[in-house]
């Protein structure tokens, strides 16, 4: 999903904040029923309903395809025309009068016949819809994964396994990123367009690419990997340090010291859904009670949003800042980013394995390496690129910095003979390494060649500075960045590895940590209800608020076939920088003040268990003291027949 979020941004003309609509829909959809799911899913049969869970997730992958076949082939925004039967292009500069108006600040009558044939329900809805599906048929995954893996894992174990869970569900993402690079590169409309005549190249902004494709792949595994949890078991054998709290301390013994009994299994009660229902307002009462939980809670919050917010419109902000094509952006996440996420959150497990860390080293360790993460982040604002210079939107004609966007900027001396549109990005290359919005706006009065490599002659509006050089031509497509912008990009990716590994390095210390501060028998319903607050309080909001602040900083919105706005085609790459990387640590900045109350809970919390667990420890042995007495004073005073094996062990 995240991605073909360019590429559904581009596909539907729609804007950033509509994608995080879009995206945070997945969200929506776990938000229905993730409470009831975590709290009734622990004491029913977990692997199958998650195998019902993989069957809607596919479903709704295919409805989020299902436009791509409904909808009508992707028009391309441009102002070339072309002539027909002919190598020779219409000219590009078509003569205005002074009774004239300026082209396209209405929709063309061409444009009015094809907005006529567009469907009254856009076709966003049905990938919002799907996405939503998805949400609802992941949700038994996580709590009841998770909780399944803890149950009848050896205790010491337990984290790394979690570990490995938490690392191999990083590898789905690696392979989507890979595929939507893929998918990236492909024309959407492969197999009906001639590849020949497009005028644009995968770098474009009005590149789109393939990605209902994607989708097809990813139903179609989503569906098939139902068929092996459906077929798990309800319970599995358990380790012998794993009893029920219901259990005496005799028992416990009992069981431990049985040479014949290494595992047992748990009794299958019947599941009483009306006992259960009863029971639901107490537990959520309980689990809120816990200070440690709910401070935990908050900073996971915050700390999801940030990070939500970030990996959103990541390969967003590589496309625009840096210059790189979708497909390339997409690349580099699943080759070098996700993977060094899994890395991390594996290492984590295994440095609390060997060190044995307990809930307090865990929340130490987690908050260093976010906090370390978090310094390492502070250089990305050194990493920063010029904006692109484009003739009357970043610059004026004369190739002046600094200049303030307006419509009228895109109109000068040298294009009034040319009845242009201020609506068109068709963008062309000057020689003098200044992008035009259009040929048109460039002053340009003929061209050769076809499709991508047709070339325009005798652009008015290009010149050299400080050079007699006018009327030289220029190449579709934008500029391409200045060479340091080029050698600043390895460093950013270095940069972004290192530090995603640091932070990932306290993600299984952090989630181990949220499973040991509560009550056993609260620990599946205390994941669902982290998952269910994550994700309505980061989740949904975060890609929404995040898209709208990115759509601030956008300087020339493409246009609709039927009018209105459309998609953004080029950004002030300053500003996005600023305010996306500042919301992006300043989120984290205000979960680390949270971190010290949480501290100082989580010690009481101990010092709590500790002095609990003292306590039992001193009935327990005076339990068996008295027992001891008993079975002495059973053999002294009564025949060996009288006593009562049953009696001694109280089974």
């Amino acid at each position: 999903m995240k991605s073909t979020i360019t590429q559904l941004e581009r596909r539907f003309d729609i804007p950033s904040y509509l994608i995080g609509i879009i995206d945070g829909s997945f969200e929506v959809g776990n938000l229905l029923v993730i409470a009831f799911v975590s709290y009734f899913g622990a004491k029913l049969h977990r692997p199958k309903i998650i195998a019902i869970g993989c069957v809607l997730m596919s479903f709704g992958t295919f409805l989020i395809a299902m436009p791509h076949f409904l909808i009508g082939r992707y028009k391309i925004e441009t102002s070339v025309r072309w002539s027909v039967n002919s190598t020779n292009n219409l000219s590009p500069c078509p003569a205005s009068s002074p009774e004239s108006t300026r082209a396209g600040d209405s929709p063309s009558l061409l444009n009015s016949r094809g907005c006529e044939r567009e469907s009254s329900v856009s076709m966003w809805i049905y990938v919002l819809l799907g996405n939503i599906l998805r949400g609802i048929g992941e949700t038994p995954v996580q709590p009841l994964g998770i909780s399944y893996i803890d149950d009848y894992a050896q205790t010491e174990n337990a984290a790394l396994y979690i570990g490995c869970v938490q690392t191999i569900s990083i590898i789905g993402p690696v392979f989507g990123y890979l595929l939507g690079s893929l998918c990236a590169k492909i024309y959407v409309d492969i197999g009906y367009v001639d590849l020949e005549t497009l005028t644009i190249t995968p770098g474009d902004a009005r590149w789109v690419g393939a990605w209902w494709l994607g989708y097809l792949i990813a139903g179609t595994i989503t569906l098939m990997s139902a068929v092996p949890f459906w077929f798990l078991p309800k319970s599995l054998p358990m380790p012998v340090d794993k009893h029920d709290s219901s259990c005496t301390p005799e028992q416990t013994r009992f069981i431990k010291d049985s040479p014949t009994m290494e595992h047992k299994f748990r009794p299958e009660e019947p599941a009483n859904l009306h006992q259960m229902a009863k029971e639901f307002v107490p537990t959520l009462k309980s689990l809120l009670g816990n200070p440690v939980y709910v401070t935990f809670l908050c900073v996971t919050i915050i700390q999801f949003n940030s990070l939500i917010g970030m990996v959103t419109y990541k390969p967003k902000y590589i496309e625009q800042h840096y210059g790189q094509s979708a497909s390339k952006a997409n690349f580099l996440m699943g080759m070098i980013n996700i993977p060094a996420v899994a890395l991390g959150m594996f290492s984590g497990g295994v440095v609390m394995k060997k060190y044995k860390l307990g809930i307090l080293g865990a929340a130490k360790f987690a908050f260093g390496t976010s906090l370390l993460g978090f310094f390492l982040s502070l250089f990305f604002f050194a990493m920063g690129c010029e904006n692109s210079k484009v003739a009357g939107v970043t610059v004026s004609y004369t190739g002046v910095e600094g200049l303030s966007y307006q419509e009228q900027s895109l109109f000068s001396e040298c294009n009034s003979g040319c009845l242009c549109s201020r609506r068109d990005w068709d963008p062309v290359c000057g020689e003098n390494g200044i992008t035009y919005v259009s040929p048109c706006l460039a002053g340009c009065s003929s061209s050769t060649g076809s499709g991508k490599y047709t070339v325009f002659a005798n652009c008015s509006c290009v010149a050299l500075p400080d050079t007699q050089q006018v009327n030289l031509t220029a190449s579709l497509g934008q500029c391409p960045r200045s060479d340091s912008c080029d050698k600043v990009f390895p460093y950013f990716l270095a940069l972004s590895v290192l530090s995603s590994f640091i932070i990932s390095l306290g993600g299984t210390p952090g989630f181990m940590l949220l499973v040991r501060c509560i009550r056993p028998e609260l620990k599946c319903f205390a994941l669902g209800i982290h998952s269910l607050a994550t994700r309505t309080f980061a989740g949904i909001p975060a890609p929404i608020y995040f898209g709208a602040i990115i759509d601030t900083t956008c300087l020339k919105w493409g246009n609709k076939m039927c009018g209105g706005r459309g998609a953004c085609r080029i950004y002030n790459t300053s500003a996005y920088r600023t305010l996306y990387l500042g919301l992006t640590l300043g989120l984290r900045t205000a979960s680390f003040f949270l971190c010290y109350p949480g501290f100082a809970l989580l010690k009481r919390h101990i010092k709590m268990e500790e002095k609990h667990a003292l306590t039992n420890g001193s009935a327990e042995l005076e339990s068996l003291r008295k027992e001891e007495n008993s079975s002495k004073h059973c053999e002294q005073f009564i025949p060996d027949s009288d006593c009562i094996p049953d009696r001694e062990t109280r089974l």
